[in-house]
């Protein structure tokens, strides 16, 4: 069994990760690490994890940890994802695992040199209906594919969430703008050319609140919008010259709503649906996680994607400040 230890009491951790390491069949839980000790034990009793540690670094030192999970602010990222592997433990950090592509180089020369795996918890890779959308595209379901679609939004006002902290590395566009792109870049195996965006931050916060942007691939282009301020959807569309796949729940199954995805033929005529229930793709990850750290040949999402990922997220942002096209 691979034994995890997870850095902080952060709710995604408490209310998705954590359980899904409970429900894994390769993994079990050994520790909760916290700078409040009191936090730490508590979220430990909760869901019977033998450790409880007081500082970060504790649990870094312990033999009893293989690797941690770290849903940390985002701007603390980096610096943990490096403590972990420098101390011998394997690393699954909540995405973006960087605000900057260029601060990757340093996880990976990290993991080369300590021999540990690191990823970048990007969960959507590992849900089959991301699979399917793969393969139907794949095999030309929707004949050539020209443009994507997508929207992810969610209304949060709160001064004192991180998601609205710009020192903590909050904003849409590292928070949720990262989830278009990924997936688009998933299911076509192609990366972006150029990109063009519009950014507006929130006045009294600093951070991106809302982004509307277009990238261009080769043969097709990805448009969405991310914002922190508006009424909660969910929606992305892969359209091609014979038909078009729709997503129902792209990012959040389950708690956006349930996983299905629908394939429409060229003349609407008729639709074939493909339905994905009782699927955790929490579970998924973290099973897959803890196979690749002990050597088994399964796919994860690695730091040499995440380079690519946050790359067309650097250039969203330059094209928003010179008003231009911007390479990626």
């Amino acid at each position: 069994m691979f034994r995890w230890g997870v850095l902080s009491t952060a709710k995604i951790g408490v209310t998705a990760v954590i359980p899904a390491i409970c429900d894994a069949e390769n993994s079990v839980l050994s520790g909760i690490a916290s700078r409040d000790l009191m936090k730490a034990r508590a979220v430990a009793e909760r869901f019977g994890a033998p450790h409880a540690f007081g500082s970060y670094e504790a649990m870094l030192a312990s033999k009893d940890i293989d690797g941690v999970y770290i849903p940390l602010p985002t701007s603390q990222h980096v610096e943990w994802s490096l403590k972990a592997a420098e101390a011998g433990k394997h690393v699954l950090c909540e995405k973006p695992i960087s605000l900057h592509a260029s601060e990757i180089a340093a996880l990976q020369r990290a993991r080369d040199t300590n021999g540990v795996l690191i990823s970048e918890a990007f969960m959507v890779t590992y849900h089959p209906q991301w699979l399917k959308v793969r393969e139907l595209i794949a095999q030309g379901a929707i004949g050539k594919l020209r443009r994507v679609q997508a929207a992810f939004t969610y209304f949060n006002k709160d001064a004192g969430n991180m998601r609205n902290q710009l020192s903590l590395g909050g904003g849409a566009l590292p928070d949720i703008g990262v989830y278009p792109t990924v997936v688009t870049r998933f299911v076509t195996g192609k990366e972006p050319v150029r990109v063009t965006a519009t950014v507006e931050r929130d006045p009294d916060f600093g951070t991106d609140r809302y982004a509307s942007v277009r990238a261009d691939f080769d043969g097709f282009e990805l448009t969405f919008y991310v914002a922190t301020q508006l009424a909660a959807r969910q929606s992305i569309v892969f359209h091609g010259d014979e038909g078009y796949i729709e997503v129902l729940a792209p990012f959040n199954t389950g708690k956006y709503d349930h996983a299905k995805i629908t394939l429409h033929n060229s003349n609407h005529s008729g639709a074939t649906e493909y339905n994905f229930s009782d699927v955790n793709h929490y579970r998924l990850q973290v099973e897959a996680f803890a196979r690749a750290a002990k050597g088994e040949d399964v796919p994860v999402f690695t730091l040499e994607n995440s380079v690519l990922n946050q790359k067309l997220i650097d250039a969203i942002y330059r094209a928003d400040e010179t008003g231009q096209w911007e390479a990626v």
